[in-house]
């Protein structure tokens, strides 16, 4: 009987199915460190579009607070520049497009900002995209009640 026992014995302390794990141990770090620098990817894409978006707005509100001429566009852009560079941005990077008729109270406003991202690269994931374009558009109307501009009509939004 003892020498059941040790045979018994001897088969649990053995470390014969110990190597069984260790390609899936590798596997599933490969497979963490791809996730992640995914997710840095697309972290990346959210962040630059809030700063597109930042930047896109700003431009707009500084341009409906000028008088309209091109000099109040060209401060209202470095204004754009500004915001975009707060989010750690190259300023460089932005475009920022114009869409308006004629500047008179009532009259809206659209400024289109865009920029170009380039991803960090993913070892495995070539296929994927290593530039991505981001855009952001934001209106606003002239002031209704300011004065020193021409209105629609007698009613100052007809």
């Amino acid at each position: 009987m003892t020498h059941g026992l040790s045979a018994r014995r001897t088969r649990m302390w053995a470390e014969d199915g110990q190597v069984g794990g260790a390609e899936a141990l590798s596997f599933g770090v490969l497979i963490f460190v791809l996730g992640s620098l995914s997710v840095v990817g697309s972290w990346s894409v959210v962040d630059q579009k809030v700063a597109v978006s930042s930047a896109a707005r700003e431009t707009v509100r500084a341009f409906v607070e000028s008088g309209g001429s091109e000099a109040d566009w060209s401060a209202a852009q470095d204004a754009g520049r500004q915001a975009y560079a707060g989010f750690g941005r190259d300023p460089r990077r932005l475009v920022l497009r114009r869409q308006t008729g004629a500047f008179r109270r009532c009259a809206p406003v659209t400024v289109t900002a865009s920029a170009v991202l380039d991803l960090p690269p993913v070892p495995v994931l070539r296929s994927a995209a290593r530039r991505v374009v981001t855009s952001a558009r934001h209106t606003e109307i002239v002031d209704p009640y300011r004065s020193g501009l021409p209105a629609a009509g007698g009613n100052p939004c007809a």
